[in-house]
């Protein structure tokens, strides 16, 4: 066993509930409990995956950094502070949405429609992965999180003395508890110290389950427990006397701690459930920990007729990019999205490189037959399925022909901060055949260049224009973009003239780069120490840049390394742009939020673009070494518009508050030191900037829908539009990544200083796959010139499940066969694995714990029954198979072998075993049982 995860094991729960160590004196929040429990976990599962030949630093405390690294995947360390942020977000937003639905918090008894929650919301988690959607299984989980949580604190299981969780909240068809009656008494009036006491006796004595209900909207129930104090809230009818234990100054504060070590031990128990269904490598991508780079390599190809020598020299250009990448920097999954016309897709995902070259070479050029094709409906797919932060690449030697969807994009791309590279082949023509027009007709006119150009600037990505025998040059790009480690310096576009650009490399900053795209582009470039080259001039061994390779609109520079201010002075008659990246350490990534009320310093995420002249907030996330930070908004043509001091405000995380929101476009560039790279022996000084150009707008927009669809049932989403600057008749637009139907008014009457609702009809066809996510935004435009606002919203369809019986083992045969020397001898048993009548069958059978092999074959007796045969090393006297059902019900069957005593004290081969089958992975895990 690696000797990092052997001390990192050390740090989890050894057993029950009560191994967390909380620190006295300290209340915990949904986001304490949250984060520790998938730290918890995700130590866990690298701790089973261990080989041997890992290599793992020891980590003395449980943090990101700390477990990425015993994970073996250190480059993991951004998206796995990334998901973690993600899932804690969602949950704090469940207070924020729905903060008076008292099942979102099991308040006011609602026991059965809490259940239904979390229980719905599991499987749907479950779905997802199955179909690899991990974004919206991250999404969902942190809102089933929060009622999880809240059980512990706003009902009296802890006051029963229950020190463990309650596991029939995962399911349904199991019992909750006794629960009260709506007419029984549960508490007493009471006042200060008493009301330690208020549940009553004979509630507690007979194990009867209760709630505490608000008195915000209506006076409770007669003689039922009340939630309690409300920090901060005052005037509200009597609020004394209550039974939640949110914080240590709460009502029944006394008992936080009790509750909190719960909350933790029952998320665990969520996640562990989730890991057992999907398996460890989905469970580590859904929190972002990946062998590589964690990077995703996104292509999306335009496969139409005229792309046949495209797709021949892609095919070169994947096996390229997958034999010169190193192995602790590839990117952890492939995307391939094809789109011709009038197909896109199938979308194609793996993690196996050899797998992702299959797939390119499978592609094959045909259909077409018109100029113009679906490129932004396939970047629309892509930018839904792929992770945030990330680059996706799209080939196409043709226009788009739904412009129509360029806004939608926009927002899309704004919402994940994707950067987009457009390689555009053959801008002018040069065959007959390729299109069968006149020679020398351009295939893109400028008017289409530039809407790529547009969206390229907009993600902070780039447009490139070569020929086909040309594209192996965009190999290195390819590449290097998929590195976790890269960093962008600097980006800007402009449409021509002269202009003057600064940026920072610091020590920390390998391989500085410059990329240019445009014609007829003349630079100066001059380094920290003063010195210049022209563009024209050679390299030489005192050049300013190691290599420089100009093909079509597209130049690399690779510059020596010098740490300081740089400076190049761009010289254009045409749109141009530049981008200098390099690989570092030192990343972030950025969120505008807003408070998730004014109670709590805990902030929810926009999914709208931050609304102008107002007040905002910015987190800036990714480094935990940091020591100071500022951030710089700076508008498209280098001005600076405002700079504000960053406060450290968690884990890895920064937060700005601006003022007043500019209202034009922006990038940020993040300014800081860092003292932690104690190797360089210097305090480092670093410049950062954002891939993607944010928009304020003055129209706010808000939506309040649950995120399931049912396949054939419409689901109608309501949502809220106001403006503080323009009234009048705003333009209301939709469109969804699987062009499911859709249904709305095309337009929302706005008046000064008002608001108007709208809704959004979608409805998933009936063969829509379970676990299938889909994409929803929902646009409002202002009249005229006037500004434009979207949300963004993914829902997850979820088939209707019947199946809540999780698989059962029954041991056929056991032949123990070991002597004194385990090393030499091995057992071996049998079993015969059932999904029940009712069941959906049996999916998968694993060795979760153990060292062994199984073998499994269809029983011919019995169709819905599946015969598991093992074979083991005695060394190893103790194995767990792993059951899962199609719908992701989890069963843990434990199978012991080990000599008796009388074979211990004789050396004779007498052997005595135990056999277990337990059912719930969940309830084994949590109560800590062993053979």
């Amino acid at each position: 066993m690696p000797s990092g995860l052997t001390a990192l094991c050390l740090l989890l729960l050894p057993t029950g509930a009560l191994g967390f160590g909380i620190i006295s004196g300290e209340s915990l929040s949904h986001l304490d409990i949250t984060e520790q429990a998938i730290l918890n976990v995700t130590a866990q599962v690298c701790l089973d995956l261990a080989q041997a030949e890992w290599d793992h630093v020891t980590p003395e405390i449980l943090t990101v950094r700390a477990v990425a690294e015993a994970c073996g995947a250190s480059g993991s360390c951004k998206t796995f502070r990334q998901a973690i942020h993600f899932i804690k977000v969602r949950n704090v937003r469940v207070d924020f949405r729905y903060p008076l639905s008292y099942e979102f918090h099991f308040d006011s008894e609602t026991f059965d429609e809490g259940r239904k929650i979390v229980a719905e919301g599991l499987l749907a988690i479950k779905a997802s992965l199955n179909q690899e959607n991990y974004k919206a299984a991250r999404q969902k989980l942190g809102e089933i999180l929060h009622p999880v949580q809240d059980y512990y604190s706003h009902t009296n299981w802890v006051e029963m003395g229950k020190t463990r969780p309650n596991s029939n909240l995962l399911r349904f068809g199991t019992i909750i508890g006794n629960i009260a009656d709506k007419s029984r008494k549960t508490c007493r009036d009471c006042d200060g110290d008493d009301c330690r006491n208020n549940i009553l006796e004979d509630i507690l004595e007979e194990g009867i389950l209760t709630s505490g209900y608000s008195a915000i909207l209506r006076p409770p129930p007669e003689g039922k427990c009340l939630h309690g104090e409300i920090p901060g809230v005052t005037g509200i009818i009597n609020l004394k006397g209550g039974i939640n234990k949110d914080f240590l100054g709460s009502s029944h504060g006394h008992l936080h701690v009790e509750a909190a070590h719960l909350a933790i031990a029952a998320t665990m128990e969520v996640l562990q459930d989730i890991r057992g269904a999907a398996g460890d490598e989905k469970f580590l991508e859904m929190v972002g920990i990946s062998r590589g780079s964690s990077e995703t390599l996104c292509l999306v190809i335009d496969t139409t007729k005229s792309m046949h020598d495209e797709i021949e020299e892609v095919k070169t250009i994947a096996s390229d990019i997958i034999s010169q990448v190193e192995t602790e920097d590839k990117p952890s999954s492939y995307t391939v999205i094809p789109f011709n016309d009038p197909e896109i897709g199938p979308l194609k995902h793996t993690t196996d490189p050899a797998d992702f070259k299959n797939i390119i070479n499978s592609l094959h050029a045909s259909g077409g037959g018109d100029q113009a094709e679906l490129s932004l409906s396939g970047l629309q797919l892509a930018l839904t399925s792929t992770h945030s932060n990330s680059e996706i690449f799209l080939f196409t030697d043709a226009p788009a022909k739904e412009v129509n969807l360029k806004s939608a994009v926009v927002a899309l791309i704004e919402w994940t901060q994707t950067a987009v590279n457009f390689i555009i082949t053959d801008p002018v023509m040069t065959s007959r055949r390729r299109r069968g027009v006149d020679e020398q007709a351009r295939c893109i006119s400028a008017a289409d260049a530039q809407l790529y150009r547009d969206l390229a600037q907009v993600s902070g990505g780039l447009a490139v224009e070569v020929t086909a025998s040309e594209l192996p040059v965009v190999t290195s790009l390819i590449a290097e973009s998929s590195s976790a480690s890269q960093v962008i310096l600097l980006h800007a576009a402009r449409n021509h003239g002269k202009d003057t650009f600064h940026f920072l490399v610091d020590e920390t900053v390998q391989n500085p780069t410059v990329y240019i795209t445009g014609r007829s582009v003349s630079f100066m470039i001059k380094s920290p120490t003063g010195a210049s080259q022209l563009s024209t001039e050679a390299i030489s061994v005192d050049s300013l840049f190691i290599s420089s390779e100009l093909v079509g609109n597209f130049q690399t520079l690779r510059l020596q390394k010098q740490v300081g201010n740089w400076e190049i002075t761009m010289v254009s008659t045409e749109p141009y742009s530049l981008k200098v990246v390099g690989q570092s350490p030192i990343n972030f990534y950025f969120e505008f939020v807003q408070p998730v009320h004014d109670l709590s310093p805990q902030f929810d995420v926009l999914e709208t673009r931050p609304i102008a002249g107002v007040c905002s907030s910015l987190l800036v996330c990714g480094s935990d070494s940091a020591t100071s930070l500022a951030v710089t908004l700076v508008d498209v043509m280098g001005s600076e518009l405002v700079t504000v001091e960053a406060v450290q405000h968690e884990d890895g995380c920064f937060l700005a508050k601006i003022s007043e929101m500019p209202s034009v476009t922006f990038v940020l560039l993040v300014y800081g030191r860092d003292d932690s790279f104690a190797s360089i022996g210097s305090t480092v000084v670093f410049q950062r900037q954002s891939s993607t150009s944010f928009t304020p707008s003055d129209v706010t927009i808000a939506e309040d829908s649950q995120r399931i669809l049912v396949p054939g049932i419409p689901l109608s989403v309501p949502f809220t539009a106001k403006s503080t600057a323009t009234w009048g008749n705003f333009i209301v637009k939709a469109s969804n990544s699987k062009h499911f139907d859709l249904s709305f008014k095309s337009s929302l009457a706005i008046c000064a200083d008002g608001s108007a609702s709208g809704t959004v009809t979608i409805t998933a066809p009936l063969d829509a796959p379970s676990g299938t996510d889909v994409t929803l935004t929902i646009e409002v435009d202002a009249p005229g010139e006037g500004a434009a606002n979207y949300v963004v919203m993914r829902f997850t369809i979820l088939s209707t499940v019947t199946d809540f019986t999780e698989p059962q083992c029954e041991l056929l045969s056991l032949q123990p066969g070991c002597f004194a020397d385990c090393s030499s001898s091995e057992w071996e048993f049998s079993v015969q694995v059932t999904d029940g009548p009712d069941g959906t069958g049996v999916e998968r059978i694993g060795i979760r714990r153990g060292h062994g092999t199984i073998s499994t074959s269809q029983n011919p007796e019995n169709k819905d029954s599946v015969l598991v045969s093992y074979t083991g090393s005695c060394c190893s006297p103790e194995v767990e198979l792993l059951v899962v059902d199609r719908v992701g019900n989890v069963g843990s069957c434990v199978y012991t072998v080990w000599p008796s005593e009388s074979f211990l004290s004789t050396g004779m081969p007498h052997l005595t075993y135990i056999v277990m089958s337990i059912a719930a992975i969940g309830m084994y895990l949590m109560t800590g049982l062993r053979s």
